[in-house]
């Protein structure tokens, strides 16, 4: 049996690694950071992900899983080291590698026996080439170490099931013997195993999300349009769906895609191509649609507020999306930034995300433990996040709580039919307003 070592443990090194000794197994997941293995060996997850912590437990108890932050011991024994650390995005838009590269290292003076090495971070086309010149130059001991591409196709929500149930794995290799190492610790996936050169398979992955992207900025772009000539965006997408070209999926319009994969990885390829003195058009035209798409509620909350000062706002939904504890690029925070400097009252709901956002916004704005707190009393309500707590509630709540009742929703939660007559004014993406009162009906009052 291989012996498997998953460096980081963040969404995708932890995933990976619990995932791995899910089906069969036995894996060590290395990190630095002293306080997560403490928390990891204390049964918890640092990252809030459905059945992770479950499934965490369970493999520990069953000694098939180990967290540790002895890299050089656990490098030193291994015969698969899987690299699933960040790659943050540089303030150019490229992608940081200073992760990667420290691990690589790291692995190079640690082994003592042949190893390959599989990155799983997401990289930039010809990383996998440049990592494994690294650590043959930085290699102590004289063994062969072999450098593998395995990108992750992991959604935050749903990462457990989406590793463990995969459309596919896809591999990149330069030699037999890796394709058979890899094949090896899949086979129990029992999921179908695309296999190519490693550059190949770095591309994959950024073409992938780059796709999806621009599928949803497409989606926004024409629900903008919808509102302007008058057509639903909803009727709009359904007939486009049955098309099985296009199908139904990332269809939903919104206030534009956030998270840890997006926006980074449009930027990162786009940069990319630039590097290489080539414009990738289409996915600068994503980026440039997602960043506007963000104030979509803004806007239209300015033909009712001309100024927010002293305005108490309800906020419903602080994640980049619903399962999630993440808020890496989600739209709420530069929208409550702006909010915030404009002299908005904030009061806030969000069932998971609230602890992460009070790193960011410690005291400028009022926590709320349930929807009706938040609504309580305020002015207008801007829903970011589609949770279902948020589209199940009871519609009469925004009349009964809310001061005047606007409702701005970034995420179309509730259809048109369940607003109507329930005395409130209701404004969402690519859809036709609802508005049962005027703001001079209020100053009358």
């Amino acid at each position: 049996m291989k012996h498997i070592t998953v460096a980081g443990t963040g969404y995708v090194g932890l995933v990976t690694g619990v995932c791995l000794a899910e089906v069969g197994h036995h894996v060590s997941c290395v990190d630095n950071n002293q306080d997560k293995i403490d928390l990891l060996n204390s049964g918890k997850s640092p990252i809030f992900e459905p059945g992770l912590d479950e499934l965490m437990v369970k493999n520990k108890k069953e000694g098939k899983l180990l967290f540790t932050t002895d890299y050089k011991k656990t490098y030193a024994q291994s015969d698969v080291i899987f690299i699933g650390v960040g790659t943050p995005e540089n303030a150019d838009g490229s992608a940081n590698l200073n992760y990667v590269y420290t691990v690589a290292q790291q692995i190079a003076e640690s082994v003592e026996r042949d190893c390959l090495v599989v990155i799983k971070s997401t990289v930039p086309i010809g990383t996998n080439d440049k990592i494994e010149a690294f650590m043959k130059e930085h290699l102590i001991n004289n063994v062969q170490i072999e450098v593998a591409s395995n990108p992750e196709f992991l959604a935050q929500g749903t990462a457990v099931r989406d590793t463990l149930h995969a459309s596919r794995i896809v591999i990149g290799v330069e030699s037999e013997n890796a394709k058979q190492i890899l094949t090896s610790i899949y086979e129990p996936f029992k999921q179908p195993i695309v296999a190519m050169n490693r550059r190949s398979a770095e591309m994959v992955k950024y073409a992938s999300n780059d796709f999806l992207a621009l599928k949803i900025s497409f989606v926004n772009d024409i629900a903008n349009l919808c509102e302007k000539v008058g057509a639903n965006i909803e009727d709009v997408t359904n007939g486009m769906s049955y098309d099985e070209r296009i199908g139904n999926r990332f269809l939903n319009p919104g206030i534009g895609y956030g998270g840890s994969c997006f926006p980074k990885d449009t930027k990162a390829l786009h940069w990319l191509a630039e590097e290489e003195g080539y414009i990738l058009r289409t996915v600068k035209a994503a980026i440039d649609v997602n960043e506007k798409q963000k104030y979509a509620l803004i806007k239209k909350a300015r033909n009712d507020f001309p100024t927010f000062n002293e305005k108490k706002v309800a906020v419903l939904g602080l994640t980049f999306k619903p399962g999630t504890d993440d808020l890496r690029e989600a739209p709420s925070i530069p929208n409550i930034r702006l909010l915030l400097n404009e002299g908005a009252r904030i009061q806030a709901f969000d069932p998971v995300g609230i602890e992460n956002y009070k790193k960011l916004f410690p005291d400028q704005i009022a926590y709320k433990h349930s929807i009706e707190e938040a609504l309580e009393d305020a002015d207008l309500c801007f829903i970011f996040t589609e949770w279902p707590e948020i589209k199940e509630m009871d519609l009469d709540l925004f009349k009964k709580q809310m001061k005047t009742p606007h409702i701005y929703d970034g995420r179309n939660c509730f259809s048109l039919c369940e607003i109507e007559n329930k005395g409130i004014n209701y404004h969402s993406i690519g859809r036709p307003s609802v508005v049962e009162f005027s703001v001079l009906d209020e100053v009358q009052a």
